[in-house]
């Protein structure tokens, strides 16, 4: 009986230190994460810099200092 607690543990550990190993992204990942972040940014940019939106963009701001307090 002692053995086999023994024997499991023994392997509960040794996937804990497999998986602390396996944590984390490798470089190919962090280079995915970031031209998925940067593509997402180009998108942003020109919805934001549009014509429809900008001009809309500007209606909210000119509102809001031409406000009454």
């Amino acid at each position: 009986m002692y053995q086999v607690v023994r024997a499991r543990l023994r392997a509960l550990v040794y996937g804990m230190r497999a998986a602390r190993r396996d944590a984390g992204m490798v470089t190919s990942e962090y280079a995915m994460g970031i031209v998925a972040a940067v593509a997402f940014a180009v998108v942003l940019y020109k919805v934001v810099t549009s014509g429809a939106v900008s001009a809309e963009l500007q209606s909210v701001v000119t509102e809001a200092l031409n406000a009454r307090m």
